[in-house]
């Protein structure tokens, strides 16, 4: 069976979507404070390796639990499912400018906005 990982080109593409979709992060008013005190150049490679993983381009992951790694947002800076919401939105928005196809984008979408990531990303 072809990952979702392979179905979007794999590596090339992830880079390019995450480097575009951060892009449209830090240009998003409702979210880019998150990001003010964030190494960008480490963040979209740490988001890369995410990807890759939650695609099914890698067997495990290896980085901090979403919920750890989202924890000071959410207690100190009121991260939200208004935040959650965006995000999702500049995800989609930087596939469909990609031209990737919408049963992808509908895949994807579903593996970013499930209820279980959503509820690690916000601590509940």
């Amino acid at each position: 069976m072809t990952s979702l990982y392979e179905k979007l080109g794999g590596e090339p593409a992830v880079d390019v979507a995450v480097n575009k979709f951060y892009d449209k992060v830090m240009a998003d008013e409702r979210i880019n404070h998150f990001f003010a005190n964030t190494d960008m150049k480490r963040q979209r490679q740490h988001q890369k390796a995410f990807m890759t993983y939650a695609f099914g381009g890698g067997q495990r992951w290896t980085g901090a639990p979403m919920r750890e790694s989202h924890r000071k947002y959410v207690e100190e800076m009121g991260m939200d499912d208004r935040h959650f919401d965006a995000i999702v939105e500049n995800f989609v928005a930087t596939l469909e400018e990609l031209d990737v196809p919408q049963e992808l984008i509908d895949e994807a979408s579903q593996v970013v906005n499930s209820q279980q990531h959503r509820s690690d990303v916000l601590n509940r």
